[in-house]
Order: structure tokens, then C-alpha cells, then sequence
């Protein structure tokens, strides 16, 4: 069984349904294929940036997404003793239309963007479809093998292997990106002393709209609020999964209950271990993103770490990127290996920008924390942020809007629709 398209997206997470829509806006015939039945996996990034909220606004989905239950950050403070608590960035200080972190699970994010995709007429989304391969002909990247399983949906068509052929293939499956395994091509990696678990909490009346973080000797915490509920990541040492869940349920509520003494009541509410998500946490960049017909954005470009929640956003970025620089070459099917690696270049400096932001704050703030030498940010930043309120602006542009925003590209954009 064959098909073929003009791109090929590996991946339906954010990256690759903001690609598809905006090349199907394009005029461009697009094929995305996702490996599950549906988008529902918890503690994916949640975190909806400035940058983005305005992108969704220029396709004119702003309303619409604004409709969905959310919650909205306005600031990331740290507790610092005696009941007070420093702003690290303050989002309000930002000249947006959107100054907030918008917190909505991923699945409805990525559920409105199908919706949104499904009314261009030259998207297509083939749910429950595995790409198991790349497909080569001289040299060239020219589609990928898949597998079909039962219930792939309306539009997954029908059980069974076989090819989907494309002019350009880009890769948007994650960190673990077969694409770009079997592409070869390669990367530089980064040293990360930490890793995340993930879990929530039940949500109060009284909760604080800000992302806290809470430290204490060799202990992590970050709350994030969300919709009734909290979430939140446990940071801790690299490869100290099997420990931390040998030790227990028992013991891991107890370590809670000394960061956060106020949410006693709530952490009973964890019975099992089973509902503490382990993620590897890596930073990693390919050195570079292409092969002739294939191209990697996203995560399956630059892995990057939870701290600040900006993968979600740099992967929205570097898809709009593509869509802007290869709309042109891919409906004059004159796509060339230059065309792509222009997409690199373009997203280079805020992706090396970000990551280098990640890394200091691995080394300067979190691991000495995990590592006992600290229980909270350094006196010399806490003093700064402390006389001057308004530096809480520099992490806010870094994190909320980054070095390099994109913006849609003019035939992408539609006025704003509510339903």
C-alpha cells in the first residue's frame, strides 16, 4: 500500500499540527501522522507562552482557545523565608497581548489545532499511524514506511503497512525521534546532573495564580496551578528513578511534606508510585537538522529541559519558521537541501540561546540544591531581584516571548472565529 503527499509530518504533537495547518493554509497537500488514537497523555508541556498566545491569535484561533479551561500565570516567584516571596519573572512587565502563561493540557491544544486543520482542505490527519522507517531512493529521503493499527479514526484510513511518499519529509516525533536516528545525523549533547517526576495534586480555592518553586536540601519541588488541580515536578538527581522508587510511596510523601507543609492535607492523596511520572530529562541540539528530503524541528532538533516550560513554544517557533521559508519551494516542488538548512540557521541563536539559559540554571540554581550545597536561588540574585523589582522582566522576555518570535505569515492568517 502507497500514498503520497507533498509534506510528510512525523508527529502530531505541536510542532507538527502547527506545520501541517500552516502549509495546508499554504495551499501545500499535507499529510501528519500520529502513532496514537488520541492526544490524551498527561504531563506533556502544558505551558502556553506569550509568543504562542499571540501566534494562535494571528490564525485566528485566539477566541477559541481562550474558551478552553485554563489557568494563567502571571509570575514565577521563589519563597525565600519568613512567608515571602521573590519574583523571578514577571510576565505583566512584558509589552504583549497576552502578558500570562496560559496552562491548558496539551490534548486540547492540539485537539483545537486538528479542528482548525481539518477545515483546509489539503490537511490530512492519520491518527493511530506508526512511521516505523524512512524511505530512500538515491540517497534521498522520500517518505517514510508506516503502520496502520485498527480504530485509526476518520481520517487514519485503513489496517495495514505500507508507504507514504512526500517531496519533504520533517520529523517532529520528540527527543527519541526515530527520523532522526535513522538519518544519522548527528548531535552534541550537553551534560544534565537532574532529572523530573511528574504528579498532581487536588486543587483549593485559595491557590496562588504564581509558579512556585519550593527548595530544600537535596529536594526540588515546582507547583504549577492549573484548572483544579496542581502539578507538579519533582527535581532530583540524574538515574535516582530505581532509589526513589524503591524507597517508597511512603517515603516520597514524607519528602513532600517538608517542602510544603501547607499542602499536607492534599499529598495523602498520592497511593502509588505508579502515579509519579519519571522523565530523562536531556539538552541536546543536532548539529544539523537535515538530510536531503528530510528536516528535524522541535524537540527532534534540540531536546530540550522542563526548566521554564519553553520546549512547547521553541518547537511552535521553529514551525513557523519551516512553513514560512519552504511554503514557496514545496508548492513549486523545488525543495532543496539549502531551502532547509536556511530552517537551522533561522532558528539557530534562540535555540542556542535558550539552552544556554536552561544550562546556567541547571548549574547555578537547581543542582546545587539537589546536590545539598543550597536551598534556594543564590543571595547575590535574590538582593538584585529584591532592590530591583523590574529585572524580573529580563527572564520573562527570555522565557515568555525568547530571542527571535515568529510570527504567521500572511497566507496563514484568518480573522478570529468562536466556534
Amino acid at each position: 500500500m502507497t500514498d503520497r503527499t507533498t509534506c510528510a509530518i512525523i508527529g502530531g504533537g505541536p510542532a507538527g499540527m502547527v506545520l501541517g495547518l500552516l502549509l495546508a493554509r499554504a495551499g501545500v497537500e499535507v499529510t501528519v501522522l500520529e502513532k496514537h488514537a488520541d492526544f490524551l497523555r498527561d504531563f506533556r508541556g502544558d505551558t502556553v507562552h506569550p509568543s504562542t498566545l499571540d501566534l494562535l491569535d494571528e490564525l485566528g484561533l485566539g477566541e477559541r482557545f481562550a474558551a478552553l479551561p485554563q489557568s494563567r500565570v502571571s509570575e514565577i516567584g521563589f519563597p525565600v523565608g519568613g512567608g515571602r516571596l521573590v519574583t523571578i519573572a514577571d510576565f505583566r512587565l512584558l509589552r504583549a497581548r497576552h502578558p500570562y502563561v496560559a496552562m491548558v493540557p496539551q490534548w486540547d491544544l492540539l485537539n483545537l489545532l486538528a479542528e482548525a486543520g481539518r477545515e483546509e482542505p489539503r490537511f490530512t490527519l492519520r491518527m493511530n499511524t506508526e512511521v516505523t522507517g524512512l524511505v530512500r531512493e538515491s540517497g534521498r529521503v522520500v517518505g517514510v514506511s508506516c503502520r496502520a493499527r485498527a480504530g485509526a479514526g476518520e481520517d487514519g484510513g485503513a489496517e495495514g503497512t505500507g508507504e507514504l511518499r512526500a517531496d519533504l519529509t520533517v520529523a517532529c516525533d520528540g527527543r527519541w525521534s526515530l527520523a532522526r536516528r535513522e538519518a544519522g545525523l548527528p548531535t552534541r549533547e550537553f551534560p544534565v546532573g537532574i532529572d523530573a517526576w511528574w504528579f498532581r495534586l487536588p486543587g483549593g480555592p485559595r491557590d496562588s495564580v504564581a509558579l512556585t518553586p519550593r527548595a530544600g536540601r537535596g529536594r526540588f519541588v515546582v507547583v504549577i496551578p492549573r484548572e483544579g488541580y496542581l502539578q507538579l515536578a519533582y527535581i532530583g538527581r540524574k538515574g535516582s528513578d530505581a532509589e526513589l522508587r524503591a524507597r517508597g510511596i511512603g517515603a516520597f510523601r514524607e519528602n513532600l511534606d517538608e517542602l510544603m507543609p501547607e499542602l499536607a492535607g492534599r499529598i495523602g492523596s498520592l497511593t502509588s508510585m505508579d502515579e509519579i511520572k519519571h522523565l530523562d530529562v536531556r539538552v541536546d541540539r543536532l548539529r544539523r537538522w537535515h538530510v536531503d528530503g528530510l528536516l528535524c524541528i522541535g524537540d527532534a532538533a534540540h531536546a530540550m529541559s522542563p526548566i521554564g516550560g519553553v520546549g512547547i513554544n521553541l518547537a511552535v517557533q521553529d514551525a513557523v519558521a519551516a512553513a514560512t521559508l519552504l511554503a514557496r519551494p514545496l508548492l513549486d516542488r523545488t525543495v532543496t537541501v539549502r531551502a532547509l538548512a536556511a530552517v537551522r540557521r533561522r532558528r539557530l541563536l534562540p535555540t542556542v540561546g535558550v539552552q544556554l539559559l536552561q544550562r546556567l540554571m541547571h548549574r547555578g540554581m537547581v543542582e546545587p540544591i539537589i546536590r545539598g550545597r543550597r536551598q534556594g536561588p543564590p543571595a547575590p540574585l535574590i538582593a538584585l531581584l529584591t532592590r530591583v523589582p523590574r529585572m524580573a522582566y529580563v527572564p520573562a522576555r527570555l522565557i515568555g516571548v525568547g530571542l527571535r518570535p515568529e510570527h504567521a505569515p500572511d497566507f496563514a492568517r484568518r480573522p478570529a472565529r468562536t466556534t
